[in-house]
């Protein structure tokens, strides 16, 4: 594989061949501030041995939680080379998470980004036995805090001592490629999260395969500004940006995320279907707002590009007039979108974490991006399969990522096997077990199936949601929620319909998009639940229900799936209500049981549903939702249903 096990191993090399190069970037008080890898491994060192005088033992866990800054990424690294565990946590967590993921790793540190994370941590550290101290970085509002068992990251950057890096340096030499890299927790989409456990080898081995398949460089540009407890952000800012060499670059807040990737123009990019559908919304929004000449350019350069763009990116043969066209929508068009989403530069794109509507992925490509998908999960340390150029597809997710194996069992659920497969659960053998056979195979979870022809994995839905209509036909509600979804009016869709005659769902509409369109209206509204409700919104989503009905239909396995009754729902589904995940997975489980009376009532003959629901505000206090919820009827296309059988 490699001489160099281990991610400190590659710190030193990159000091070394790239010193004088950037490793971070950080934009702060609009200025962006950079460390060179030599610079990057100085500090990291003095940060190792400042958790060594500390007290932190080899072995021990560290948990780090706050948003993207490198100095936080660097504590990792520094965690690794004192002989810790890494356990980065979701920054926007609630108390009880924290309290959970602490208990469960047993951590002995805290690292916190600031005061509103030393401030979540000191709420349940009387129920965290064992955790000895807590680092902070920024430490405004916290001066006089007890300062005990608490201390900033610059007392940890201590005045080097002989006998303080002779032991750095022993227990470095101590780790080998299956050492424990990072501990990374699941998202707990059908409960609590699961601790996985990854090495050196995984990380190392995953992140040199995947780097090497898109010809990553030194000289490439990432934005960090995704969790960085998802192990995404973690192959992406650590793993990959040690083995290549290339910038990790954090933007200023989540306000100025935007405004940042512009400055930056990363070339290489990754953002889940959330993001480019957020980016896509805004651009829609703008365009609304655009006099009727820009607007109808616009839509006259797109509707060539969605026919050329994606030829001329997989270098298929173009007419000189359409090549001509795309350049000079390229030119008027195409050029100033994408330096307005910030992806001129963009040389590899990816998306992943659920399905992408195909309209979505179309229209990026169409404009010159090469954005491609691959499929993953926190057990593969991501990549499990990805998308090759000139091999991309909005269907599939790609072919096995070299060094990975794919099989799928007589259920349909996808297995896998690779050198990039987790050690274990967390202090959890059956979960293990019962994920990862003796010969290294584990199970995604995920239904799909492999083209013969391609070799290509198409991903159908999560194997648990994946069933049967009352009439037998497939019910996969996931492909329907992403069409819903394409919709810029429409935030997150929930379909039901398992052992049913029929389909229903629940829209959440897109607040900044429908609230928009309202001002633009003179629409007045007072609140989402009112804005919501409002009959010229059912109206306008009646008719995207009705939209992907007919979209539906045309899909001979999955035409059963169309939409029957809808509501859109009086509130927006919530992490902090555990509706959704801190990755913004829905929790289908959850939902059914909270919102049982809504489904009760689409699946009846109510025109309204009254509903109180339990909500959970931002500072922690508990409340109610009441609202009168309208059922909506959609059009269905009628179509000879077919059972699961006749449709495999």
């Amino acid at each position: 594989m490699t001489e160099l096990a281990t991610i400190p191993a590659f710190l030193d090399r990159n000091a070394a061949e790239f010193g004088a190069s950037a490793a971070y970037r950080e934009k702060e008080f609009g200025i962006w501030q950079q460390w060179t890898w030599a610079e990057a491994k100085a500090e990291i060192e003095e940060m190792a041995r400042g958790l060594i005088l500390l007290g932190l033992e080899i072995g021990e866990h560290v948990a780090i939680i706050g948003r993207n800054r490198p100095q936080l990424y660097m504590s990792m690294v520094a965690v690794q080379c004192a002989g810790g565990i890494p356990v980065p946590l979701y920054q926007d967590a609630v108390g009880e998470e924290i309290a959970y993921v602490l208990g469960n790793c047993a951590a002995k540190f805290v690292i916190a980004g600031d005061q509103e994370q030393v401030d979540k941590v000191i709420e349940v550290r009387d129920r965290i036995e064992g955790l000895r101290h807590v680092v902070y970085l920024d430490g405004r509002g916290l001066r006089k805090y007890d300062h005990s068992e608490m201390s900033s990251m610059a007392d940890l950057r201590t005045t080097e001592a002989e006998s303080d890096r002779a032991e750095m340096d022993r227990r470095r030499a101590q780790q080998t490629g299956a050492t424990t890299c990072v501990m990374l927790y699941t998202s707990g989409t059908t409960g609590k999260p699961k601790g996985v456990v990854l090495s050196h080898d995984n990380i190392v081995a995953t992140s040199i395969a995947s780097s090497n398949f898109d010809g990553l460089r030194q000289t490439d540009e990432v934005l960090a500004y995704l969790p960085m407890a998802w192990v995404g952000d973690f192959i992406f800012s650590i793993g990959q940006a040690m083995v290549t060499g290339f910038t990790v670059n954090c933007p200023e807040s989540a306000d100025t995320i935007m405004h940042d990737l512009r400055e930056i123009g990363p070339t290489y990019y990754f953002a889940p279907p959330r993001v480019f559908e957020g980016q896509l919304t805004n651009v829609m929004i703008r365009m609304e707002d655009a006099s009727r000449l820009k607007k109808r350019m616009f839509d006259h350069f797109m509707a060539h590009a969605k026919t050329i763009g994606p030829k001329l990116l997989d270098g298929e043969p173009v007419g000189a007039m359409d090549r001509l066209k795309y350049r000079l929508g390229e030119l008027l068009v195409f050029g100033p979108l994408k330096n307005t989403l910030g992806l001129s530069r963009v040389r590899v794109g990816y998306t992943a974490g659920e399905a992408i509507g195909p309209e979505l992925f179309d229209f990026y490509r169409s404009i010159g991006i090469n954005l491609k998908q691959l499929y993953g999960q926190t057990e593969a340390s991501v990549f499990i399969t990805q998308q090759k150029d000139n091999e991309v597809r909005s269907d599939t997710v790609g072919t096995p990522t070299p060094g990975v194996e794919l099989r799928i069992d007589e259920s349909g659920e996808v297995f896998y096997r690779s050198p990039g497969t987790f050690v274990e659960y967390y202090n959890n053998p059956e979960s293990t077990a019962s994920t990862k056979d003796p010969e290294g195979w584990v199970a995604t979870g995920d239904a799909g199936f492999i083209e013969d022809a391609t070799g290509h994995l198409r991903i159908i839905d999560r194997a648990k949601d994946v069933g049967k209509m009352a009439s037998g036909a497939l019910f996969a509600p996931k492909f329907v929620e992403n069409k819903l979804k394409f919709f810029p009016d429409i935030y997150e869709a929930v379909v039901f319909g398992n052992t049913r005659d029929r389909c229903v769902a629940f829209v959440n509409i897109d607040l900044t998009a429908v609230g928009n369109w309202a001002e633009r209206n003179n629409i007045a509204y007072a609140s989402y639940q009112e804005l919501a409700q409002h009959p010229r919104v059912i109206e306008t989503i009646t008719d995207h229900v009705n939209t992907v009905n007919r979209s539906v239909a045309e899909d001979e396995m999955l035409s059963g799936c169309q939409i029957h009754r809808f509501l859109v729902l009086h509130k927006q589904l919530d992490a902090d209500d555990d509706e959704m995940t801190r990755t913004q997975k829905v929790r289908r489980r959850i939902i059914e049981e909270k919102y049982a009376d809504l489904i009760d009532g689409l699946y009846g003959d109510a025109e309204e549903v009254y509903t109180e629901t339990d909500v959970t505000y931002e500072d922690g206090r508990k409340g109610k939702i009441r609202a009168t919820v309208k059922m909506c009827d959609a059009e269905v296309v009628a179509v000879e249903t077919k059972t699961l059988e006749a449709a495999e």
